[in-house]
């Protein structure tokens, strides 16, 4: 893979690629894996390669340290603080999220610590989310002065709105459980099953026909901007497309035969 280092000589990221399921692990800890330009730019690149490798079928977004990632880096942007900056920054990082929805393979948050602002952003972007029972969320800009107003964005689509518009208001931190209970996650785990709990999760999704899968990511995300007439055409298509694959006749066919099916991959 293609690194990019900090002043340390340390990558912002570490990539490992298993079985079809390719972990990015964010590697800035002490500055609790703040999202700066160089953060992005490392993400970026990875998320770019990652979408044109046919045999990776999963991707999980992990984290060093303490923190899973505290949102921007505060200190960059003063120190860096004029409009061209900030509005390449903004720009940039919404080219991640976006990247993310738009990946074909589906990407797993694996969140060990605080996510807060674009970190939260981070976490709500991802497909699924898998939280130690001792993490904590937050959008918190706005105790700054600084509404998250990217960070709204995902939120806005995976949370109720009048939960979404508590924490962007009030910038207060929810733990693991009001997380799970807004849909802002997907499981809870205490740390120690971390790891296997994601992993578990990553490799049912592994298995399934890699066709389907992406088929089905980038229907549901695309639907859900549509009029309810116009999903149901634009699903009625994909339907079509999928079960014409030659995945969909090998899955009904292992089904009839009462076997397991063998994907072509």
């Amino acid at each position: 893979m293609s690194a990019v280092l900090d002043l340390e000589q340390q990558p912002y990221l570490h990539r490992q690629d298993a079985q079809g399921i390719t972990t990015l692990t964010l590697n800035r800890p002490k500055q609790y894996n703040a999202l700066s330009q160089a953060m992005l730019h490392a993400l970026q690149t990875e998320l770019d390669l990652i979408a044109k490798e046919e045999h990776i079928n999963v991707v999980i977004i992990a984290a060093e340290g303490k923190a899973f990632c505290a949102g921007h880096d505060l200190k960059e942007i003063r120190s860096q603080h004029d409009e061209a900056f900030c509005h390449t920054l903004f720009q940039q990082c919404g080219k991640v999220m976006q990247t993310i929805n738009q990946l074909p393979q589906p990407v797993i948050a694996q969140v060990q610590g605080i996510a807060t602002a674009a970190g939260c952003q981070l976490v709500a972007a991802c497909d699924l989310a898998v939280s130690v029972d001792t993490a904590k969320f937050a959008t918190s800009g706005i105790n700054v002065g600084l509404f998250c107003s990217t960070p709204a964005v995902p939120l806005s689509r995976n949370l109720p709105r009048k939960q979404a518009m508590e924490l962007l208001l009030t910038g207060d931190f929810i733990d693991a459980s009001t997380a799970l209970q807004y849909g802002l996650i997907n499981r809870v785990v205490p740390a120690e099953q971390l790891v296997s709990s994601v992993q578990v999760l990553a490799e049912s999704i592994a298995a399934k026909s890699t066709t389907a899968i992406r088929m089905g990511k980038q229907l549901f995300y695309k639907q859900l901007e549509m009029p309810l007439i116009d999903a149901y055409r634009y699903a009625a298509e994909v339907m079509v497309c999928n079960i014409m694959d030659d995945d969909a006749k090998e899955g009904i066919d292992a089904f009839i035969q009462k076997r397991q099916p063998v994907w072509k991959k």
